[in-house]
């Protein structure tokens, strides 16, 4: 057993994007940084497949908020232009329904209420539209008064209650609907169930059930609109090796194939004091950030080090895993000519479909498809004139009786058959020259979060569905969390700003001295990652 006494470093469990942009902002603010992750790679589920001349991300496909990802670069003095190029998409999306009509999402709202107006003439959905659109930018301001850009882990922590009531804040909590859904708010203002549903899946980006899910999240449609939807060139792989890029200027030291098999802690349990590696190396650290699933990260890593910490996460409430997913990998000699870079091929009743998923627990017999279809962005992502589709179906989180390897061959017949039908591409299997799969068993096996789950934590819940566990532990001292299972949730920019808050919330309690890492000034070009 070999023992580190650095004790002015500061530990980053997990190189997933929450846990590589903890590890820059720390270093930015002078911080020595060792991050640990278990897999060979660095970047969590934004890994990327190369096969047969086909290139995949294999998991977040749409890039949103992309000025959270600017703060970032901006805490070091660099600009986020210099490592990524992005390219803006509008239309966001385009969406097939059961009737055979389609409809696409674009960002400016007039337009898009134009469009509505066409598609579903007579049914007010236009008008609804952009009243739902205000409450959307009014649920957005809220967010970012009171939930953005620190720890939260319930309503309490939003609201400095002994600033009294003043007349704004009764608004904003009058505003955020508690007690109310996303999808009842959504067809509140917009008639047409066909648009509704396409509103719905706004809080697909947290993985949860619409008719679930705490009003506020509808915020999530301004945020999108505002700041647009974004493909980094490279694919959403780019935006982890511009972040590993940047932490190797910063001199955060990177140890892949490097599992942690405890946090280590005072004896009384209450105050970090380092890890241990599962090779049995001792690692004393001044503070910790936890990337890992934060259910897993109390259930694995503390019991036998702080074990009334890993009772108390427990007894603070139920921790339900969002959904999980089926992706399919196709390949495809000849691209379908019809299709935009983001694409929802819908169910015929969303209310069944969330049903089987969120409620029974199986895979819906009609499920909603969202393809990405990269090649018309960024044609080296297939031979020419093919395509490389990623396509996700979301599915239950993992229950005791689900066999993947036995459901697999079955479902994937039935998003195919979907994909023929009311994705408009009858001769799909034709075209099919590759394709790969990962179903919720092998999202559980790979990235090790809770029961399969891509999102982490469910938002369920019309009262406090929309809060997760804060990034600073309340109890252990320098422990703090980041990624899609800790506040404020999932989605790209949601958990590189969880990342963020954990770091500056550890900087703020002042646990740890600042080291003097050798930083790259900000006019030196930058060196290639090793990712």
């Amino acid at each position: 057993m070999t023992r580190n006494t650095e004790r002015n470093r500061v530990g980053v469990i997990g190189g997933g994007l929450g846990g590589l942009a903890a590890a820059c902002v720390l270093a930015a603010r002078g911080y020595a940084v060792t991050l640990f992750e278990k897999s060979p790679w660095l970047g969590g589920k934004a890994a990327v497949l190369n096969e047969a001349g086909f290139r995949f991300d294999m998991g977040p496909t749409i890039l949103t908020i992309p000025s959270v990802l600017r703060r970032i670069f901006r805490e070091a003095g660099r600009q986020m232009e210099d490592y990524l190029e992005l390219i803006r998409l509008d239309p966001q999306w385009r969406c097939f329904f059961a009737d055979g009509s389609a409809l696409d999402l674009v960002e400016d709202v007039d337009a898009m209420a134009a469009k509505l107006d066409a598609y579903a003439p007579g049914t007010n959905s236009a008008d609804g539209y952009r009243r739902f659109h205000a409450l959307s930018d009014r649920l957005h301001q809220v967010s970012n008064r009171h939930y953005f850009w620190k720890s939260i882990g319930g309503v309490r922590d939003m609201i400095d209650w002994r600033a009294g009531f003043s007349t704004q804040l009764m608004g904003d909590i009058l505003a955020m609907r508690m007690g109310r859904s996303v999808a009842g708010t959504v067809r509140k203002f917009v008639p047409d169930a066909r648009a509704a549903q396409m509103f719905d899946h706004f809080t697909q980006y947290v993985g949860s059930c619409p008719e679930s899910s705490p009003a506020v999240l509808c915020g999530i449609a301004h945020m999108q609109t505002t700041e647009g939807i974004w493909y980094p060139k490279g694919g959403t792989r780019a935006v982890p090796e511009a972040l590993v890029q940047l932490g190797e200027e910063l001199g955060v030291e990177f140890r892949t194939e490097t599992g942690i098999r405890r946090v280590l802690t005072d004896e009384k349990g209450t105050r970090v004091r380092g890890v241990e590696t599962e090779s049995g190396e001792v690692i004393e650290l001044a503070a910790v950030v936890s990337n890992a699933d934060s259910a897993r990260t109390h259930r694995e890593l503390l019991p036998e080090t702080a074990p009334r910490a890993s009772k108390r996460f427990e007894k603070r409430r139920t921790y339900e895993p969002a959904c999980s997913g089926v992706v399919l990998y196709l390949g495809l000699n000849k691209a379908y000519d019809h299709l935009l870079h983001h694409d929802f091929v819908f169910s015929a009743d969303p209310h069944k479909e969330f049903d089987d998923i969120y409620r029974r627990g199986e895979p819906a017999a009609d499920p909603t498809c969202y393809i990405a279809s990269t090649a018309r962005t960024e044609p080296e992502t297939a031979p020419p004139g093919g395509d490389a589709l990623y396509v996700l179906v979301h599915t239950p989180y993992l229950r005791p009786h689900h066999d993947w390897k036995r459901m697999l061959p079955e479902y994937r017949n039935v998003i195919i058959n979907k994909l023929k039908t009311t994705g408009q591409m009858p001769d799909i299997e034709d075209r099919i020259v590759y394709e790969s799969a990962l179903t919720p068993q092998d999202i559980h096996d790979r990235y090790r979060v809770l029961n399969g789950a891509i999102y982490g934590l469910a938002s369920h819940g019309k009262w406090n569905g929309a809060f997760k566990p804060a990034n600073r532990s309340p109890d252990v001292k320098g422990l703090y969390l980041a990624g899609g299972a800790a506040h404020p949730g999932p989605g790209m920019p949601m958990v590189l700003m969880s990342g963020w808050i954990a770091a500056d919330v550890l900087d703020q309690d002042a646990v740890a001295p600042k080291g003097s890492p050798q930083t790259v000034p900000p006019t030196q070009k930058p060196e290639p990652a090793r990712v």
